[in-house]
């Protein structure tokens, strides 16, 4: 039978991941939107609190001790009380694509008062090329509506393929403690109706609050990295996984695109509590930057896993004298990957739970 108009784009090949401590009642709202996928919910904190999700939807929830269950000794890798645990869905999804939402994401309006669907939109990104190696100034050229601008070489007019969709927010913004403290009232109400690649060799700060990938395509750079709990450092999770994977993307020629859509963001988080959290980062990121700016991948690291293998041991050599938790960092990078083929294998390779013959009656 042909699919009719109104069947979801994707509905067997992408996963919602959500972090959460809490009741997931925000998930009413999406209902219309999420209700046909399938969704992955990592919760943090006490694994004994137990979590209610509405009815209705298809899921299934890991707490502390399912990671540790899952992945043995290789746990120490996924950080505790901290939203980076959202990246242990992304290991144990078995889907193309990936949506990751915050719990205090609400569905946002376009100008028109229109709800705007985030997991749409988010799709349309990742399905069409993008274009970093040539900046399109008409944004994307692959909208309707829109083209390449003369000028722009006929040879690049295919693009990249596209590996990650960075989503935006209004009302609250997400911004770093000095600045919170500095403009607690400020909210985004500018509704920006553009999609942009962002060029290769530029840097971006990702946030992880509305953002969708091809886990195919990068899955194993998408690394949260080890906050919280027992760490010197928070809320740079998003930020670390997003400098790796560019440094990657760039490396492989795939394009990230930021801009739509845009999510409702509900509330601030304490400044002062981010401060906390923020504070050696904010000095880290100093040599961080200049670190992802000039770092070099070999014409062996022709996978993404090849990659960060790479990436993680110039972060021991070179940002290990920044602090030692860099060399940890490092340890962790290198530990993920190896739980990411151990539950992924490549394809191709023989596993115990390869074909009908072996599966449980």
């Amino acid at each position: 039978a042909m699919a009719t108009p109104t069947t979801p784009l994707l509905k067997d090949e992408l996963d919602i991941v959500i972090p959460t401590i809490r009741n997931l009642d925000f998930l009413e709202m999406w209902r219309p939107f999420f209700q046909p996928y399938h969704l992955i919910i990592v919760q943090d904190g006490d694994p004994t609190k137990v979590i209610k999700v509405p009815e209705g939807f298809d899921y299934e929830l890991y707490n502390r001790n399912d990671v540790n269950r899952i992945l043995g000794p290789k746990a120490s890798c996924i950080s505790f009380k901290d939203s980076a645990c959202r990246c242990f869905g992304y290991m144990v999804s078995k889907k193309k694509y990936i949506y990751t939402i915050d719990d205090d994401c609400f569905v946002a309006k376009d100008p028109s008062g229109k709800d705007i669907n985030a997991l749409e939109q988010h799709i349309k990104n990742l399905l069409s090329p993008s274009t970093p190696f040539f900046f399109n100034t008409l944004y994307d050229p692959y909208r309707e509506g829109a083209d390449f601008v003369r000028g722009y070489p006929f040879s690049l007019r295919e693009g990249a393929p596209t590996a990650v969709s960075h989503g935006l927010w209004l009302n609250i913004p997400d911004y770093d403690a000095p600045t919170q403290l500095v403009k607690p009232r400020e909210r985004n109400n500018r509704y920006v109706d553009a999609v942009l690649t962002i060029p290769k060799g530029t840097l971006f700060p990702m946030c992880g609050m509305n953002l969708a990938f091809d886990r195919e395509l990068i899955g194993p750079a998408m690394y949260f990295g080890l906050m919280g709990d027992g760490q010197p450092i928070g809320r740079y999770d998003d930020m670390w996984a997003g400098w790796c994977t560019k440094v990657i993307t760039d490396h492989l020629s795939l394009g990230i695109k930021t801009g739509l859509p845009y999510i409702w963001h509900s509330k601030a988080s304490n400044p002062f509590v981010n401060l906390k959290k923020e504070y050696n980062g904010i000095f880290w990121q100093e040599e961080l930057i200049p670190f992802f700016q000039s770092v070099t991948l070999s014409k062996e690291a022709t996978t993404v896993q090849k990659c960060y293998l790479e990436l993680a041991k110039q972060v021991r050599a070179k940002l290990g004298k920044v602090d030692g938790y860099f060399n940890k960092l490092a340890d962790a990078m290198v530990t993920w990957i190896e739980a990411w083929d151990e539950l992924n294998p490549p394809k191709g390779a023989i596993t115990t739970t390869n074909g009908p013959a072996l599966k449980s009656k």
